[in-house]
């Protein structure tokens, strides 16, 4: 596959915090509708390599494409313009908002007739002039507003309606009246709101427990089997082997094996990188008499 034909090219991001190199060189692409997952020890760089993809971070190296398209380093705008869409290791729900108004967040970007005059938003100067014009329209609302509001109103209830026994009921409560599992599956659906060309998962399942990762693990399983592409990162292996077409595993802030889930584990690497860590920490603990 060519660069050209991958929904997502990644390359040799770097991203250094002092003398530690948190992402190092890390480089991979990504093809139309393969599900792709990254692994690797606490601390490998995982969660640090999705914020450069998202524009959260700024890399001090490298760059990313979206469908052959370079994107602006550091712009989560940009990003989210050009069609990827993610979740966070730390689930990120606006608590006074309903769940309904939390998943319509997610559809920020397709949003025109009522957020007119975005690309003015660029220069300090002329920052008032869209706020203004968004109000005006907020106000007095033009038939095109009320369409694109009917069309919003749709396009989120089409994301509930994945979550039909877990958030369909809770539709306009609070985001903070919900348990942990369903802001995570909030999160999901208003991830998924962007229809994005690229959905980021960064430990979705984070904190369920096995009745709830096994939901979370069949909702990932529809969205592979309708084409979506999805780069996941996950701590959770059973969850990780079941779904992967191809996994990167990372260490110290590089890839240092990537194949099919069978392959990795069975990969001396990949072994050493877990187990070996374990058995190190373990060692010192026998040797400092801490249990």
């Amino acid at each position: 596959m060519s660069q050209s034909e991958a929904a997502l090219v990644v390359s040799e991001l770097r991203r250094f915090f002092g003398g530690v190199h948190a992402v190092d060189g890390v480089g991979f692409t990504v093809a139309p509708g393969e599900f792709v997952s990254i692994i690797g020890p606490n601390g490998s760089g995982k969660t640090t390599t999705v914020n450069l993809i998202s524009g959260l971070l700024r890399p001090d190296a490298g760059h990313v494409e979206v469908d052959g398209k370079r994107l602006r380093a550091g712009s989560q705008e940009a990003a989210a313009r050009a069609g990827i869409a993610r979740t966070f290791q730390n689930g990120r729900v606006f608590g006074n908002l309903t769940v309904r108004e939390n998943v319509e967040i997610g559809l920020h970007t397709r949003i025109t007739a009522a957020r007119p005059l975005q690309s003015l938003a660029r220069f300090p100067v002329l920052r008032w002039v869209p706020l203004l014009a968004e109000t005006a329209l907020a106000l007095l609302p033009t038939p095109a507003v009320r369409a694109e509001t009917r069309r919003t109103s749709e396009l989120v209830d089409a994301e509930l309606a994945r979550f039909p026994e877990r958030l369909v009921p809770r539709a306009d409560n609070n985001a903070y009246t919900l348990s942990y599992a369903n802001r995570r599956r909030t999160e999901i659906a208003r991830a998924l709101a962007l229809r994005p060309h690229v959905l980021l998962l960064d430990e979705p399942a984070a904190g369920m427990n096995q009745t709830e990762t096994a939901e979370v693990g069949r909702q990932l399983a529809e969205l592979k089997a309708a084409g979506q592409t999805i780069v996941l990162v996950e701590h959770k292996l059973e969850l990780v082997n079941s779904l992967s077409d191809r996994v990167l595993v990372l260490d110290e802030g590089r890839i240092i094996a990537e194949g099919k889930p069978a392959e990795i584990q069975n990969d001396e690497r990949v072994i050493e990188a877990y187990l070996g860590r374990r058995r190190l920490r373990n060692e010192e603990k026998v040797a400092t008499g801490a249990h």
